[in-house]
């Protein structure tokens, strides 16, 4: 089933990916996606806060990398191999934060194809 949200995004990571290459820091990354999504007009948040909730108390401190569309969590990495944990920490802030669908973009991937996972609840 295509995603037209998740095909923008994509899109986005492509241009970035392009012209920047693999290998910078995955702060890097993360300011070139804000100025391709404002270049794109993508509505964006960065360093979305949210808290989870253990035995009645709340912990804060969790951030989702970026927020796009209010309803899309990026998470980007720039390693040469996701660690399994990478997936599962989507998986979380999907559950925290109430939403169905998020992307995992590794921009150390040589081909960025290569580099993205879709994850839907």
């Amino acid at each position: 089933m295509r995603d037209d949200l998740t095909e923008k995004i994509i899109g986005a990571a492509m241009e970035v990916h392009s012209n920047l290459g693999p290998g910078l820091l995955e702060s890097t990354y993360e300011e070139a996606m804000c100025r391709e999504f404002e270049i794109q007009n993508i509505p964006f948040k960065r360093q979305v806060v949210i808290d989870l909730t253990y035995k009645d108390r709340v912990i804060h401190g969790q951030r989702i990398d970026l927020l796009a569309f209010d309803e899309v969590v990026i998470e980007i990495k720039s390693v040469r191999n996701l660690p399994d944990v990478a997936m599962a920490q989507v998986l979380s802030y999907l559950k925290a934060a109430g939403l169905k669908r998020g992307l995992l973009i590794n921009f150390g991937a040589s081909h960025l194809r290569n580099g993205i996972k879709r994850i839907s609840l």
